[in-house]
Formats: C-alpha cells, structure tokens, sequence
C-alpha cells in the first residue's frame, strides 16, 4: 500500500504544483484543499486516498510573490503598465516579470543574480530579455537596451540602498518604480533577531526610511509607501515603495524627505 507522504510532496507528486517548493508555496497562500478541508503546512501527512485539490483564486502565477506585485499595483493604480519598458530587479522564478507580461508591458528585462531560477514559461516569452549571473550593482543602459519606463524589484540578502543608484541609472525620465522593501535585509546583522523576523515597529519604519533616503540622494522622488499585501515566507513584513525619477536632483536634505514621507503615509508599521 502506497504509504503517507507530506503534502508539498504530494502535491508536486501529482502535477497539481510545478515543484515541492511551489507547493510549499500554495499552500502558506492557503490556496491548498485536502479532501475540502484547507492544508495548513505544507508537512502535514496526506495519504493516498486523500483528494487534493487548488482554490480557484485567480490566475496561476510561477511564484507566490506575483501576488505581492497585483497588491502593490492595487494601492498605487496611477502606476501605468501596458506599453512600457520595464525592468524586473532580482527575478528569480518570474513572478514579479509574468504579473508585468499580463498587464501588457512590452518588453521586460528579467534581471537576477542566480542561474536557472526563471520558469520556462517566462523564459521563452518573447517580450522578455534574460540577464543571470548578474548582480544588480553592476546593472546599465547596456543590459536594459536603454532607458526603461517601469521598474519592479524583488531583492533577497542585499540592502537596496546598495543596488538604488545603478537602478535610477538605467530609468527613463518620469519611469515609475516599485521597490518592495525587506526591513530583514536593511537593518544589519546586529539588529536582526535570531529569528531572521523584524517584528519592531520602529526597525521596520527605519528599513523603509533609509531606503527612501538612498533613493533621494539618486534621483529619485518617493511618492508613497504600501505594505505589502503578503508577507515574506518566514513570517516578515514588507513594504513597497513607490519612486518616481526626478526630472532634476533634488536639493532637499534626504533624511528629512525620508522622515517627512514615512509620517505622512498611512502605513500600518506594526
């Protein structure tokens, strides 16, 4: 008899998921039935009389975190997507490029620093130009085909007040960018819990207005700061920040432009 196995297992096992960590995935998003009844980790035993089944919610995205862009997208809807050039920073599986494709920008550079992480269906999309191996500091107008109107960016292990001033090099004058924002990879090694999980407030606000900062001093206006409408798969809370690039450098002092955003938006820092 066919013995018990993890869901994510089985869920990959039987085509319902292109792999184990894509189950895992489905089913954090508690997009995952066992015989009607939600899967509520992606280890909980499943035997094989037990029918899986996915939550008709939408599209069907290569990763969990496209989902973290449609919410981004949503808090800020004067964001135009459709017949733009636009840039994917840090693409991994191609979630972030495929909610871009869907919404008719045309073409998308997918750019990451790993190798073979980008789903064969995003690969072989036409509309979209692939850069691996390279890390976003090293990122110009050469790898992007020039000046890009739209930029979205999923960064991991990398602060991106590192990667902002490549990135504003690359932007077309008004491009729009959203930037999803990790407090774990901006507040430093000393003030990361043990847990890898930011859970200050304060930490949290002071990611987000450091990075608002470095954007300033690049060229480019922050307009808004969203929370995301997913956490990150350990349990963190991020934000996206919405950017502009200034037609002209700002003289404003970049902190206090970073202060000033962050208390007048209305951001659930907690």
């Amino acid at each position: 008899m066919p013995e018990v196995g993890r869901a994510d297992v089985v869920l990959a096992a039987r085509g319902l998921a292109r792999s184990r960590t894509d189950a895992a995935a489905l089913i954090r998003a508690g997009q995952v039935l066992a015989d009607g009844t939600p899967v509520r980790r992606p280890a909980q035993p499943v035997g094989p009389g037990v029918e899986l089944a996915l939550v008709d919610d939408g599209p069907r995205y290569v990763s969990r975190a496209a989902h973290k862009l449609v919410s981004a997208l949503a808090a800020f809807p004067d964001v135009a997507v459709a017949g733009r050039r636009a840039l994917d920073a840090g693409a991994s599986t191609g979630g972030f490029t495929q909610v871009l494709l869907e919404r008719g920008a045309a073409p998308v550079v997918a750019v990451d620093v790993g190798h073979d992480q980008l789903a064969a269906e995003i690969r072989a999309d036409e509309r979209v130009t692939v850069h691996e191996g390279l890390n976003v500091r090293d990122l110009t107008a050469a790898h992007t085909g020039g000046p890009v109107e739209l930029v979205v960016s999923d960064l991991s292990f990398i602060s991106l007040r590192l990667v902002v001033g490549a990135i504003a090099g690359v932007c077309a004058p008004d491009a729009d960018l959203l930037l999803m924002v990790k407090p774990q990879f901006e507040v430093g090694r000393t003030a990361l819990p043990r847990t890898g999980v930011v859970t200050d407030p304060s930490a949290r606000r002071r990611a987000v207005t450091d990075v608002v900062a470095a954007a300033h001093r690049a060229g480019l206006e922050a307009t808004g700061v969203a929370r995301s409408g997913l956490p990150g798969q350990d349990g963190n809370v991020e934000f996206f920040l919405r950017l502009r690039a200034a037609a002209s450098p700002s003289t404003d002092d970049a902190a206090g432009h970073a202060e000033r955003l962050c208390t007048a938006q209305a951001v659930d820092w907690g």
